[in-house]
């Protein structure tokens, strides 16, 4: 059985946030929206019973992660940032296994008015070992 198996879930949909990733020098300077959702596998089965919330993972950590690498950290690729924003959320602790769907809402591609969206799961074992 997998992770996704074994631990509940919950669902964080459509963190945007300015930002400055992107190929080209343009999109490091003038920035552009992203929309970010994810999937964080915990445990929530004391919090079900507790009513309390130190019990389970506090979801606002993770939006506060997301929007402070979006907005603080300018990467040439998505993928990128898409992989910093996973391995931020499972250093949070807590997180057994996130995915991390992010989209770049308004990619400068003439004659395209479409978004591309980079999806990655990464597990708590993907933490280099010092920190896993």
């Amino acid at each position: 059985m997998s992770i996704s198996e074994h631990f509940d879930k919950i669902r964080i949909q459509d963190i945007r946030s300015y930002g400055y990733t992107g190929f080209l020098a343009e999109e490091r300077t003038l920035g552009q929206w992203f929309s970010v959702d994810l999937v964080l596998w915990t445990d929530l089965t004391r919090a079900g019973r507790s009513d309390a919330l130190e019990d389970t993972f506090d979801y606002r950590q993770a939006i506060a992660a997301v929007k402070t690498l979006i907005e603080g950290e300018k990467f040439a690729l998505v993928e990128r940032l898409a992989e910093e924003i996973a391995l931020g959320i499972l250093r949070l602790g807590g997180v057994e296994q996130v995915k991390v769907s992010l989209t770049k809402l308004s990619p400068p591609i003439p004659g395209f008015g479409g978004q591309i969206t980079v999806e990655i799961t990464r597990h708590r074992f993907s933490l280099p070992s010092s920190e896993g």
